[in-house]
């Protein structure tokens, strides 16, 4: 899989939860795209990660 434009090889039946994780993602204050598509965060733990997905995780970030 390619996550934020590097391929990955992870381990088959990876949820978004667990790939965030593994990636030193706090699910909270990101935002997870999965094929062009935003996960919503209530799906993170169900969606399950096939080895050709594209995904892009967005940090939110404050500033003024």
């Amino acid at each position: 899989m390619k996550i934020n434009g590097v391929q990955k090889q992870c381990p088959g039946n990876l949820t978004v939860s667990e790939m965030l994780q593994q990636e030193g993602y706090a699910s909270e204050g990101v935002a997870v795209e999965l094929n062009m598509e935003i996960v919503p965060k209530a799906a993170y733990d169900t969606t399950v990660l096939k080895e050709e997905d594209v995904i892009e995780v967005v940090r939110f970030m404050g500033g003024g």
